[in-house]
């Protein structure tokens, strides 16, 4: 993948990047499926960047149950709120969701004044000020689409911010059946019955993660 097109790379040439990997000293490594980056309770002064595959960011409770926050996907970053406050544990677990190569950068170097000098390193700091701030509005995204009651519901306010991002009433979401319960709060039973309600009630179809609305006869919430 060009890092160039990367958020936390934006504006800068693909040949600084390398330069200013080399000065940060990155670390690229790979996980299997299931496989855990950065576990819950322990600190980390690492954030990192996928380049190919799917990570999910969890909080999972003493219950065993888990709510998904998130999801990153190639091009994305992860970790990156909390390698800005090295000593404090994580309440989140991030786990590969299926094989993944990720890029680590440790913060401290980010944040520090380059000794080599590189021109572009106040640029990836805005960069990562920018990525920040687009990952607290994700957060509030998903505090919507748990506000309402029902179970249909919350699968109406995704699927709409869904299909506003991809500008396509047909998309593929990035979660599983269990993956998209737990991102919207509730029971991976309950949400497979009322997926198979609206597509009855000639709401929805769908196959798999692909997703289409029938917008004609779609409900209130």
């Amino acid at each position: 993948m060009n890092l160039s097109r990367m958020p936390l790379f934006q504006g800068i040439p693909e040949e600084e990047i390398q330069a200013l990997l080399r000065c940060l000293a990155a670390v690229e490594k790979t996980y299997k499926k299931g496989q855990v980056i950065f576990p819950e309770g322990v600190p980390t002064q690492w954030m990192g960047i996928v380049l190919q595959g799917l990570v999910i960011v969890s909080c999972p409770d003493i219950w065993g149950k888990n709510s998904i926050l998130g999801s990153a996907e190639p091009g994305a970053v992860f970790a990156e709120a909390y390698a800005c406050i090295p000593a404090e544990p994580l309440l989140i677990s991030v786990t590969a969701a299926e094989d993944s190569r990720v890029l680590l950068l440790n913060i401290g170097s980010i944040l520090s004044s380059c000794t080599n000098a590189c021109p572009f390193h106040t640029r990836l700091i805005q960069n990562l000020l920018t990525v920040c701030a687009v990952k607290s509005l994700q957060l509030s995204r998903r505090i919507l689409h748990t506000t309402p009651k029902s179970i249909r519901g919350r699968l109406q306010s995704y699927f709409s911010e869904c299909v506003k991002k991809s500008g396509s009433l047909s998309f593929t979401i990035p979660y599983n059946r269990q993956q998209l319960a737990d991102y919207l709060g509730v029971d991976r039973s309950a949400l497979c019955n009322e997926l198979s309600k609206m597509r009855q009630d000639g709401l929805i179809q769908f196959s798999r993660n692909q997703i289409t609305m029938l917008p004609s006869r779609q409900e209130l919430p």
